[in-house]
């Protein structure tokens, strides 16, 4: 009899998770094997139309022959649950039996599928005890590995990676591993992916290998020349120079050959955050393995190099299939997406990465980097964790950042800059108690210049200081002449994590300083407050961290603006001492149309009020939603219903009015 399988998987997405679970339940029925997944109601339903696309059940998740069967998770958790943890006993007995009846009944091989996430992510009646989601997870493991001495079945389980975020679940994390006969490979749950991944790479290798032979002994006695001089230190990889002189070498065997020659740029995301918080160490640790997990993807005609910092390159040269290169690019961002193991550490970082094609998009080398660059930029706008083709649009966009930038200096020096104010209003009275200070620019030809078209520009080239510094005075000048009409008014500026990093924080610390900030803002609160974003918390180092709390010990309140649309994590908020959620507009967007916001946007503030946090919904827009937000709960609300953004004047005689709206 051959030894059961106890297998483990993580992965990244639910659409991988769905992946993997239709290839490992599928296949098995396919063998006519016997097939029991345990999963959430909404990963069943996923699961049953990708089965029924194959013809294996109905769209029900009936199978003709009987061999499949779902168990709910969301129903099953509870059966097994006893005093906030697992229980063997009922688990023997709620899931147990279904495997020992699937085992006794059928002939073939039974296949049993566990989604993790349902233990680790309880429903809301079935609590955990203090010992916490990862112990439950542990017994849960422990009592397959039981029942799997007893009966004759093979199982997969599957993890989040975000399951393991901090680096104090690294035990945890190798414990998981230790109790399965087999971790997976993430890129794939079938067994015989990475074999045929292998027969490719040889046939590719054997059909460039005559070409590749009278060149080979010359590239040796260059790089040997080289080496002393031309090798990063740190990583063993080619260094810039090295990289500037194969790419021309490249360039020139593909004029010659009239085989494609593809240019990848590589940067790693959130990689300040593993300097800033594990140290210069650690972070040099990754880069080297970094650097080994880049060398796997590439034949030995290609290069891989560092070119400082997290910068990496890689050249593909003599490309027979130009599909090639996006199974590359896929690879690597689903490679080092994977867990870091650093020392004691595990840490998690993802990749942007920018492609760029020889003849196709550029003649000359300068021109390839140019382009990778600007793609792999884009990569980091449009989220991270991706790759993106360079395109001619692209360079278009880049000369346009360039002229608004230009532009932007005259703006600041021109005086073509206003900062206007939108109301926030106290949900329970409809008075204004807050407002918003953004920053217009009114441009003498151009028009109106949004700020989403040049705020990032700003950040990027660093004028976002000076932008800053302005705005802050002039939103604090404002503020305490309307002190006038409300001594609790308080006016909230927005800062850039740039801000915070400039001169290590220290342009921001003049603002407690230069303006006469006494502790609790003497008869009220300070006349501003600051709103910041997740991502300034993601990457915060003791610097920003000493900042905020700077802020605070001067009175100053601190908003988490546009809450649950980047990193959301309630590790934040209990680290960082936030005074205000703002929910973004997209949640209040349709609000009373979409049941479903409406359950977040409760659930948000609840959870925010447990916090001791207030709460500010931005883009109220309709009395419907502004009724909704208001039974919820929701402290304060912002939007077009109770004044769009307006000049110092106009809102100065809104503030008079003191409007309120219908309790």
């Amino acid at each position: 009899m051959r030894m059961n399988d106890h297998l483990v998987q993580f992965y990244e997405d639910d659409v991988f998770l769905i992946k993997g679970l239709s290839d490992y339940i599928g296949d098995a029925l396919e063998r006519g094997d016997k097939g029991i997944a345990i999963a959430t109601s909404t990963h069943l339903e996923m699961l049953h139309e990708s089965l029924s696309a194959r013809g294996l059940v109905d769209p029900q998740g009936r199978s003709a022959n009987g061999r499949y069967l779902a168990l709910h998770a969301d129903h099953m958790l509870p059966m097994f649950m006893e005093n906030g943890l697992p229980d063997e006993r009922r688990f023997r007995s709620a899931i147990g039996n279904v495997i020992r009846q699937a085992s006794a009944r059928h002939k073939g091989r039974v296949c049993v599928f566990g989604e993790m996430v349902a233990i680790l992510c309880a429903t809301s009646h079935c609590w955990l005890n203090a010992g916490g989601k990862h112990d439950a997870a542990i017994r849960v493991e422990r009592f397959f590995n039981n029942l799997q001495r007893q009966f004759d079945f093979d199982l997969l389980c599957a993890y989040p990676l975000n399951a393991f975020p901090a680096a104090t679940d690294a035990p945890m994390f190798d414990e998981v591993c230790t109790l399965h006969t087999h971790v997976l490979p993430a890129e794939s749950y079938d067994p015989t992916a990475s074999v045929q991944t292998l027969q490719r790479t040889i046939a590719a290798l054997q059909q460039q290998a005559y070409s590749l032979s009278t060149e080979v002994h010359d590239r040796r006695l260059i790089e040997q020349a080289l080496r002393e001089v031309n090798i990063d230190r740190l990583t063993g990889l080619p260094n810039r120079n090295v990289f500037q002189d194969r790419l021309e070498m490249d360039i020139k065997k593909a004029h010659r050959s009239g085989l494609p020659l593809a240019l990848l740029f590589i940067d790693l995301d959130h990689f300040k955050e593993i300097n800033d918080t594990l140290g210069h160490q650690v972070g040099d640790m990754l880069l080297k393995q970094v650097g080994q997990r880049l060398q796997t993807y590439v034949r030995e005609s290609d290069t891989v190099a560092r070119l400082g910092g997290d910068e990496f390159t890689i050249t593909l040269s003599e490309l027979h299939n130009v599909d090639t290169v996006t199974d590359v690019a896929q690879k690597i961002r689903n490679d080092l997406a994977k867990p870091f193991l650093l020392g004691n550490e595990l840490a998690y970082i993802s990749a942007s990465i920018g492609i760029t094609l020889y003849p196709r998009d550029a003649q000359t080398a300068g021109e390839l980097l140019r382009n990778a660059d600007q793609a792999m930029y884009q990569s980091k706008d449009n989220g991270r964790n991706r790759f993106t083709y360079f395109t001619a649009s692209m360079q278009e966009a880049a000369q346009a950042r360039m002229a608004i930038s230009n532009e932007l200096r005259r703006a600041i020096d021109e005086g073509q800059l206003a900062v206007h104010f939108q109301p926030i209003i106290d949900m329970h009275n409809g008075g204004i108690r807050k407002a918003e200070a953004l920053v217009r620019w009114l441009h003498p030809s151009r028009g109106a210049v949004s700020p989403v078209d040049f705020i990032p520009i700003a950040e990027h080239t660093g004028q976002i200081v000076t932008i800053g510094n302005w705005v802050f005075r002039q939103a604090l000048a404002h503020a305490r002449r309307w002190r006038t009409y409300d001594q609790q008014l308080t006016v909230n500026v927005n800062v850039s994590p740039v801000q915070f990093y400039h001169t290590n924080g220290e342009n921001c610390r003049h603002w407690l300083t230069d303006y006469s900030f006494a502790p609790n803002g003497g008869t009220g609160p300070p006349e501003v407050g600051i709103e910041i974003t997740e991502g300034l918390l993601l990457a915060s180092n003791n610097a920003v961290m000493k900042q905020l709390l700077a802020f605070q010990q001067a009175g100053i309140k601190i908003s988490l603006d546009d809450f649950g649309t980047g990193y959301s994590s309630l590790s934040y908020l209990r680290k960082f001492n936030l005074d205000y959620l703002k929910i973004d507009k997209s949640f209040v967007y349709n609000l009373e149309h979409d049941a479903a916001n409406v359950a977040l946007c409760e659930a948000i503030i609840v959870m925010a009020h447990k916090l001791d946090l207030k709460v500010i919904a931005e883009g109220v827009e309709t009395e419907q939603q502004y009724d909704i937000l208001r039974r919820a709960g929701c402290d304060y609300g912002q939007g077009f219903l109770f004044g769009e953004p307006l000049p110092p004047d106009a809102f100065e005689a809104l503030l008079q009015e003191r409007p309120r709206l219908s309790a």
